[in-house]
């Protein structure tokens, strides 16, 4: 198992925060600085500054779905990129209830993980 980690950020108010996320850090600003599409893979613009958790490829498809049902909207839809290169992964991004963005991908071949 990786080691433990904790992600501290920014967010607008913490009880949409927790309703988000689950008990987890965040500081209460009141403000946010804002996310832009300023990153550039495969020629999309990806939101900038983010958070990315790499998942397993079944887990993967099952956040997507949970996504979904909860009529969250996606920056962008889940999708695959590099398709049939070792780093083939796939990739999805939304916003947390402050804004903050938030990548979640998995990669067909984990140990290319760095691979792309």
């Amino acid at each position: 198992m990786a080691q433990p980690f904790h992600f501290a950020f920014f967010v607008r108010d913490l009880a949409s925060t927790r309703r988000f996320y689950g008990e987890i850090s965040a500081h209460n600003t009141g403000t946010v600085t804002p996310t832009q599409n300023t990153g550039k893979v495969e020629d999309i613009l990806v939101p900038m500054p983010h958070f990315g958790a790499i998942l397993g490829w079944d887990e993967f498809n099952g956040i997507a779905s949970r996504v979904r049902a909860a009529e969250m909207p996606f920056v962008l839809e889940p999708r695959t990129r590099y398709a049939g290169q070792p780093g083939e992964q796939a990739t999805m991004f939304l916003l947390d209830p402050s804004g903050n963005a938030l990548e979640f991908k998995s990669f067909k071949h984990p140990e290319h993980v760095f691979t792309a």
